[in-house]
């Protein structure tokens, strides 16, 4: 049987990856810039599809930036290997801080997540299996997506719909102790507190710390998907805040799974995810298998 042209592509561009600039994707999207909503420029995502996509497994990806930089493009070798497995790859933009609050950050995702799930079928994906992720900023707003059902309820999106999340390195699970631990440490050394801090990123106010923390909304009975919370082993905000939500999910019955990635840092992480023999790529994968088997 020959090989599809596509995955023989896909094969030799994923082994001369270490040639391509970290931020720069392997592949180019089937169909990009597409609006997901009409009040902004950033309401746009792109769609990477392998010819004759039908009814394919959906991976939703939500870029990094701390809420206020970052872009749809800065997926790496993502798309790449997941068209090769036979996925179609979604990337998506959203309004930034500080032109918006962060409330419209999450409404943003929701939407575009809305719209994947009425015209993914158009592009050769399965609306009803779908798996979320992101990276930093967007490990957050995946693992509220994925929690918090408010958000997607109000696009038409049931949590059925979402076969797994995948929050990549993320520090803002539970808001509240990220800012205590930020600012405990500036302050025991006499250091002044950052302006643009979670604290202020996060709407300045403990109500909303509460209510835009992941952890705040983990509940049985919910319906919330299995998760995989990759993060750094040795960087001590984000492994006690994946080891943190990883405690809740489990207490409330959720399939989850925390793996710590040695001998790497918050980029490196993220960017080698699809790199052969890449420790937390083959945990990616084991279960993304595994949660399209439910």
């Amino acid at each position: 049987m020959k090989t599809p042209v596509f995955l023989l592509a896909s094969l030799s561009l994923l082994v001369a990856a270490p040639a391509f600039a970290a931020d720069t994707p392997t592949i180019k999207p089937t169909i990009a810039n597409v609006p997901y909503a009409t009040a902004h420029e950033r309401q746009v995502l792109d769609i990477y599809a392998p010819p004759g996509a039908k009814n394919l497994p959906v991976i939703f990806w939500v870029h990094g930036g701390g809420w206020q930089a970052g872009d749809k493009t800065s997926v790496q070798l993502k798309p790449q290997v997941f068209v090769a497995k036979g996925f179609v790859f979604v990337s998506t933009n959203y309004r930034l801080l500080p032109h918006v609050e962060m409330l419209t950050i999450f409404q943003d995702v929701a939407k575009s997540l809305g719209w994947v799930h009425k015209h993914i079928a158009k592009h050769g994906g399965d609306p009803s299996r779908i798996i979320v992720g992101g990276h930093s900023a967007g490990a957050q707003l995946a693992a509220l997506m994925c929690v918090d059902d408010r958000y997607l309820k109000a696009e038409g999106v049931p949590f059925s719909a979402l076969k797994g999340c995948v929050p990549v390195d993320g520090d803002t699970y539970d808001v509240p102790a990220m800012i205590e631990t930020a600012e405990t440490r500036l302050r025991v050394h006499g250091m002044p507190m950052p302006k643009q801090g979670h604290r202020i990123k996060f709407g300045n106010t403990p109500e909303r710390h509460r209510d835009y923390s992941a952890v705040t909304h983990v509940a049985k009975g919910k319906g919330i998907p299995p998760f995989l919370l990759l993060y750094v082993a040795d960087h001590p905000d984000t492994s006690i805040q994946a080891r943190r939500f990883e405690a809740a999910l489990k207490q409330a019955g959720v399939a989850t799974k925390a793996f710590g990635a040695r001998e790497s840092n918050h980029n490196k992480l993220n960017n080698n995810l699809g790199v052969p023999e890449d420790p937390a790529t083959t945990e990616l994968f084991a279960f993304v298998a595994e949660s399209l088997k439910k």
